[in-house]
């Protein structure tokens, strides 16, 4: 019988901390991730059940949890999406999950109220559990994705490969070709490269560790790295494979890595900034 995943952001507030310490203080979010799903022992359909998209549940609540741990002053994050412990989190052991959430509430109207109200007044909405802009805007993007033509799709991951350094990607398009769908060449300076081979699939659902394993079969001998990108998400027995003692490693890129890729080059993606300007007096006091 599956096993459905039970909890909810706040029940990870203690186990994110936890986690962080287990892992020297920082971590990345798959590395965050991986940690708590080993300390709640949840099984593989627990962490591998999908939120929407190809967010799964655990993802999207641990991105609450950080979300509110973060306000609340217990965690931090570089622009490299690596996730720390303050000066505060390293010497909290665990924390009142009902107090975190009613200060962060706090924080939130303070910081509603300290804005200038327009001449109507917008519906205020207090934080929830049922929305998180860290994956809004991604599924919005991956749904148009999805709806594009296999062949846009391929050209799409062809042109991502190029802006992010690769040359000479073609996509050969051969049918039964074990599921390689282009290939190319990084190189690193001006003295290595590495051929590459990858997999273009749009896909809704979770990639499975028999895709990396059929991949890898395919790609043997013909290079020395292998790219999997998916509109979709990979299960935890995938990202294992891909990364399996004395295998040929195989790099993934899921959806919501997929988007971010192309907001960070603006493929099809543009980040309006809002401009804020903010009056020092102090400043003006002490000329």
């Amino acid at each position: 019988m599956d096993k459905h995943f039970k909890y909810k952001y706040d029940d990870l507030f203690n186990p994110l901390i936890k986690a962080l310490k287990k892992l020297g203080g920082s971590g990345s979010i798959s590395e965050i991730e991986e940690e708590v799903a080993q300390m709640l022992k949840l099984s593989e359909d627990e962490i591998n059940e999908i939120h929407r998209e190809s967010t799964t549940k655990i993802a999207y609540r641990l991105a609450w949890a950080r979300n509110y741990l973060k306000r609340y002053g217990i965690l931090d994050n570089s622009s490299r999406g690596i996730w720390a412990l303050t000066e505060k989190g390293q010497k909290t052991e665990e924390v009142d999950k009902e107090k975190v959430k009613r200060t962060v509430v706090k924080i939130d109207k303070e910081e509603r109220n300290k804005k200038p109200k327009k001449e109507v007044d917008e519906p205020q909405v207090e934080i929830t559990t049922e929305e998180i802009e860290e994956f809004g805007w991604q599924d919005k993007l991956i749904k148009i994705l999805r709806e594009i033509k296999p062949d846009q799709f391929e050209r799409l991951c062809q042109r991502l490969l190029r802006e992010l350094g690769f040359i000479n990607v073609e996509v050969t398009g051969r049918t039964n070709d074990g599921g390689i769908d282009g290939k190319g060449i990084f190189k690193i300076g001006s003295v290595l490269s590495f051929h590459v081979v990858f997999q273009a699939k749009r896909y809704q659902g979770s990639v499975s560790s028999s895709t990396i394993r059929d991949f890898r079969g395919a790609m043997s001998g013909r290079a020395d790295k292998g790219l999997i990108l998916t509109t979709g998400s990979f299960t935890r027995e995938a990202k294992k494979e891909a990364v399996r003692d004395g295998a040929i490693p195989i790099d993934l890129i899921d959806g919501n890595e997929f988007s971010e890729r192309l907001k960070m080059l603006n493929l099809g993606v543009d980040v309006e900034m809002v401009e804020e300007v903010k009056i020092k007096s102090d400043w003006f006091k002490n000329i």
